[in-house]
C-alpha cells in the first residue's frame, strides 16, 4: 500500500491546529498575552522604540525559566515558523533577532495563522523526494544530513508542545491566577 507521507505529516499538524491550538487562542487578550505567571518570568520586551525581542540567556538556565504566553507564542511564530519558512523556502535572510516579535494578541494570532498557512502550503508542495532530501545548511549542523521530513516532524512537535503550554497558561489565567 502506498502511503502519502506528505499528507500524513500535514494531517498531524492540521488536526492539532483545527481542534486544539487555534480554538484555544480564541479570545486571547493583550493582558493575558503578557501576564507573568511567576516573578521573573521571561517575556517579550520592547528593546528599542517599536522593536520587541524575547528574554533569552546563553546558555539557557537549567531549569529554564517560566515564560509568558507572549514568549511561547512568539517562539512558535518567529523561531519555529517564520524563520524556517524564510530559510527553507525564501532568501535565507531572516533571524530571530532580526524579526520584531508580536506583543499584541491580535498581531500574534494573525502572524501565527499566516505562518501556519504558509508553512503548510510549502510542506504540501513537497513530494517524497522533497521530504527525503537532506535539510542541509539552512539549520544548525545537527540537521545537515537528516531528511527534511525529520525537521518537519520536529516542528510539528514544537508547535504541539508549546501550544499545549500556552493552553495551560490560559487555564491558569482564567482560573484567577492572572488577576
Amino acid at each position: 500500500m502506498a502511503v502519502n507521507w506528505t499528507g500524513e505529516v500535514l494531517a498531524q499538524l492540521q488536526f492539532y491546529w483545527e481542534y486544539s491550538l487555534w480554538p484555544r487562542l480564541e479570545g486571547l487578550t493583550d493582558e493575558e498575552l503578557l501576564w507573568k505567571p511567576v516573578p521573573d518570568a521571561w517575556t517579550v520586551r520592547e528593546v528599542r522604540e517599536g522593536w520587541h525581542q524575547p528574554d533569552v540567556a546563553v546558555p539557557e538556565p537549567d531549569p529554564p525559566p517560566v515564560t509568558t504566553i507572549a514568549w511561547r507564542l512568539g517562539h512558535i511564530v518567529v523561531d519555529v515558523l517564520e524563520t524556517r519558512i524564510n530559510w527553507h523556502f525564501g532568501d535565507r535572510t531572516a533571524t530571530s533577532r532580526g524579526i520584531d516579535w508580536p506583543v499584541t494578541a491580535t498581531d500574534a494570532r494573525q502572524r501565527l495563522r499566516h505562518a501556519y498557512e504558509t508553512w503548510s502550503e510549502h510542506i504540501q508542495a513537497l513530494d517524497e523526494d522533497g521530504l527525503a532530501a537532506p535539510v542541509g545548511g539552512a539549520e544548525s549542523s545537527q540537521w545537515d544530513d537528516l531528511p527534511m521530513v525529520a525537521l518537519v516532524l520536529h516542528l510539528n512537535r514544537e508547535i504541539i508542545h508549546h501550544g499545549a503550554e500556552i493552553a495551560v497558561l490560559r487555564d491558569l489565567y482564567r482560573a484567577g491566577y492572572g488577576r
